[in-house]
């Protein structure tokens, strides 16, 4: 299960696990997002588990919730490049919307 797979890195909006043939990198942000479609990630060129979020008019956007990077191909360092980008804009994102947070 997901759940129990050994975390090897973590951010504040990211976690990277060890799969058994694939690194596993969440985003934190998307916990309890239900899983709706499994497919590929446009971005990373990778398969990623999706959700369904709504905005303020009530139109639905996929969402990343988790992507698979397969051992073969790609290396934990490169992984982590993504997340930590992940990272930095979701950080950008609250100093922006909540700067009463940041002090």
């Amino acid at each position: 299960m997901l759940l129990d797979l050994p975390i090897l890195k973590s951010g504040s909006y990211y976690f990277i696990k060890d799969g058994n043939s694939a690194f596993i990198m969440e985003d934190k942000t998307k916990r309890g997002l239900a899983v709706k479609e499994t497919s590929a990630d446009e971005k990373l060129n990778v398969i990623a588990d999706k959700g369904m979020i709504h905005d303020m008019d009530g139109i639905g956007h996929w969402v990343p919730i988790r992507w698979y990077f397969s051992k073969e191909q790609f290396d934990l360092k490169k992984i982590t490049e993504y997340a930590e980008s992940m990272e930095k804009k979701y950080t950008e994102l609250r100093e922006l919307t909540c700067p009463e947070d940041n002090d």
